[in-house]
């Protein structure tokens, strides 16, 4: 590649950028530092996707999750509801009625989707779109008109304009893809970052852009092999350093400051994961507390309702049916005899009864600390 990134001492936040330089930068993405968290980074997600290879079940994580991922990345553009109602109506999104929670899994939607179209293909701006308009509900497509602009909600200064015109905004894209696709000289994370901060400069939808971007950082990591299933997210991460997020954006836009930028994405992949690998094993553990009280609660439970109760923490007796191969009624008597000693809890909703595991739904839910760092001699 021969472009170079050079810094735009006439950038203008109320003008289009459309003179966003192309990638790759031209200063030293890979600077001592960077070299540093990189290696953090990729020790602690290698080690994110060993634990959960490891889990006996690991559709527990690949359902529950990307819900609550879905939640915090649209969190962060201001969709919010609750954990709760996603859960509830996880299995049938058609049910819910409040807006925000379909789009929240009008979001999970799209990151299976792209799941599915980066498995047979390459990641490519035809696959941002194609997630783009599932999130949106919608046919999206590149921004054809003007008045696009990012700025203060009080004041309504523009913060930021990205560029316009069509050709200008695919030929920015098309240098994107290509980006992804050919640095082997820069590490995947690195890629990443910088891929990131492009994509959300180039702001190409009239919206959506946010919760795009944010799949398509998990679509790159699966495509670069870093991990197997769509288990770190860095939204949550996002929401925590909000502030600190937007300000490096910008400080990339306006003064050229990618290590800034890549340093705190790095440190987000590095958080997550080790985070991650906390909420594994401490899933691992409650398992095995559950399965002794489904033993000692019921009379011929098999070991396919530990899977069910964890796969969905809010269940239905036909969960159980399909599941675990037993009639209604037998399933029926199960989930009651595990609400009667407080492992479950049991709610209506609508003509239905739900089960929910509550001590799997608040591990889930809670924020974890990262366990004490790894070092890369304990994975390589």
């Amino acid at each position: 590649m021969t472009c170079q990134y050079s810094l735009q001492m006439t950038w203008n936040p109320a003008g289009p950028y459309n003179s966003l330089p192309e990638l790759p930068p031209a200063e030293d993405v890979e600077s001592r530092r960077i070299l540093k968290a990189t290696v953090e980074a990729r020790a602690a997600v290698a080690a994110l996707d060993q634990a959960a290879r490891r889990m006996t079940n690991p559709t527990v994580l690949i359902n529950s999750l990307p819900l609550l991922e879905a939640q915090a990345s649209s969190e962060i553009e201001n969709i919010v509801t609750t954990a709760d109602d996603l859960f509830t109506f996880a299995q049938d999104e058609s049910a819910a009625t409040n807006p925000a929670t379909k789009e929240i899994l009008s979001y999970r939607k799209a990151l299976f989707t792209g799941i599915t179209l980066i498995r047979a293909r390459p990641l490519s701006v035809n696959t941002a779109t194609e997630v783009c308009s599932i999130v949106k509900d919608r046919q999206m497509d590149v921004r054809k008109l003007s008045g696009t602009y990012i700025g203060n909600p009080a004041t309504h200064a523009a913060i930021y304009t990205p560029p316009v015109g069509e050709g200008v905004i695919r030929d920015k894209l098309s240098n994107w893809e290509r980006f992804i696709h050919e640095s082997p000289g820069i590490d995947p994370l690195v890629v990443m970052a910088i891929a990131h901060y492009q994509f959300e400069a180039i702001h190409p939808f009239e919206d959506g852009n946010g919760r795009t971007g944010r799949i398509v950082n998990v679509l790159m990591l699966m495509s670069a092999g870093l991990i197997s299933e769509p288990i770190l997210y860095l939204s949550r991460y996002i929401i925590e350093k909000k502030d600190e997020y937007y300000r490096l954006l910008l400080e990339v836009t306006r003064d050229g400051n990618w290590e800034d930028w890549i340093a705190f994405m790095l440190a987000g992949i590095r958080i997550t994961a080790l985070s991650t690998i906390s909420k594994i094993d401490q899933i691992q553990q409650l398992q095995d507390e559950m399965l002794g009280e489904i033993r000692a609660a019921t009379s011929g439970a098999n070991a396919d309702l530990l899977a069910v109760l964890f796969e969905r923490p809010y269940c239905r007796i036909s969960n159980v049916v399909q599941r675990c191969g037993v009639s209604r009624p037998t399933a029926t008597n199960w989930l009651n005899a595990l609400v009667e000693i407080g492992a479950l809890l049991s709610i209506r909703a609508g003509r239905e009864r739900i089960f929910i595991n509550t001590k799997f739904f608040e591990l889930l839910m809670r924020p974890e600390s990262a366990p004490a760092e790894l070092t890369p001699p304990t994975l390589f």
